[in-house]
């Protein structure tokens, strides 16, 4: 009987020798403080050009991905996904590995004209007519023995992967669209669950309204909630929300009757955590205070609606000409960054609607508009036209 490290190592083997293989896995994050891997199924083609899927399950028996992992940072083989950026994420850390020469089949889905943020299933049958019953993506992943249904759906869910990237590759070949498809796919080769504290930090809500010793602070609690969390595998917020975080950090209390006195800090967390938070507190007084950085963005204007509007409706007939989801051109968040800093005077926002392919098919088009240099009217068929 093959043992999990023979299988493995037939999996890797039959990768490099198609030069690809299609990967999904099953996790569970509730109550966690980073997902736990339970599942990671594997599709490859036998020497008879058949699918082969093996289902891998790390809670069953510790085995070494080392095979397999190597693949996956291996650039001579394709790895293909399904709306892969949390696979990603989990694979590279629970394996330690890279992961590179991703093609996603939702990604590229909106390359090919298909509407954005496509279900496997939907997307399976719009391009082969398979069709799936999913009838167990909700239900306890780290629970053991798996039942014969999850079993199924887990095998189901790689088990049409290839042939689904090799009907989709095929329509953008068509439309000479497949390399801007894994030019997109590329960004998903540097996606992490691992939690930056700084990048934690940054992110907290009204974090830079405090003065800079307060953000010393702040940045203290951080570490500290962190390192709870990670220790106890518990949520984050559940250690202490970031409300309540940031009126610590302003009050600096001195005392746990003062600490006891902040909105958001229940009974529990008072007994548990109060004298750890407490001594947080001090050593966040003794840090170097923390002055906010950066250029100021300026905020939004009144006037800047109407023209975020009409950015939007030139995209959108752009993209609907070019058969791309529109959400694969911009963001609201990109309109309004390019539009305040055409009305600050200030240079082109890094946003990536001004760049690379994007730039060529609406970017230098919706930077004219803006500057009053093109114009959009309704022509026949009630189609959007651009004029000079």
């Amino acid at each position: 009987m093959a043992t999990v490290e023979h299988t493995i190592a037939d999996l890797a083997e039959r990768a490099r020798a198609t030069g690809r293989l299609g990967i999904d896995t099953e996790f569970m994050g509730e109550g966690r403080y980073r997902p736990l891997l339970c599942l990671v199924q594997v599709a490859v083609e036998d020497e008879e050009g058949e699918v082969r899927v093996e289902v891998l399950d790390p809670l069953e028996g510790a085995f070494d991905p080392t095979a397999l992992a190597a693949v996956l940072a291996d650039p001579d083989v394709e790895i293909v996904l399904h709306a892969g950026r949390q696979d990603v994420a989990i694979l590279r850390r629970a394996w330690r590995t890279d992961i590179s020469n991703i093609f996603d089949t939702q990604v590229a889905a909106g390359f090919a004209g298909r509407r954005a943020q496509l279900g496997y299933e939907a997307l399976l049958a719009e391009l082969t007519g398979v069709r799936l019953r999913k009838s167990a993506s909700f239900t306890r992943w780290d629970a053991r023995p798996l039942s014969e249904e999850q079993v199924r759906y887990a095998r189901e869910d790689v088990l049409h992967l290839l042939d689904l990237s090799d009907a989709l590759q095929e329509q953008l070949r068509r439309r000479g669209r497949l390399e801007w498809a894994r030019e997109e796919c590329r960004a998903l080769e540097d996606v992490t669950d691992e939690r930056d504290a700084d990048a934690i930090f940054a992110r907290l809500p009204r974090v830079n309204s405090l003065d800079p010793s307060q953000r010393a602070v702040a940045r203290e609690l951080v570490e500290w909630r962190e390192a709870v969390a990670r220790e106890g595998d518990r949520p984050v917020p559940s250690v202490l929300a970031d409300a309540a975080l940031i009126e610590i950090a302003k009050r600096r209390p001195q005392s746990l009757e003062r600490l006891a006195q902040i909105r958001g800090l229940n009974e529990g967390t008072l007994r548990r955590r109060g004298q750890a938070i407490m001594a947080a507190v001090e050593r966040g007084r003794a840090r170097e205070p923390i002055p906010v950085e950066g250029v100021r963005v300026p905020p939004p204007d009144a006037g800047d609606a109407p023209l975020i509007a009409l950015s939007e409706a030139l995209i959108r007939a752009r993209a609907s000409e070019a058969e791309l989801a529109y959400e694969l051109l911009a963001a609201r968040a990109d309109l309004q960054r390019i539009v305040t800093a055409l009305r600050e005077g200030a240079p082109e926002p890094e946003v990536r609607t001004l760049e690379g392919w994007r730039r060529e098919l609406v970017g230098l088009e919706l930077l004219e508009l803006l500057e009053g240099r093109r114009s959009l009217r309704i022509g026949p068929g009630r189609r959007i036209e651009v004029s000079e």
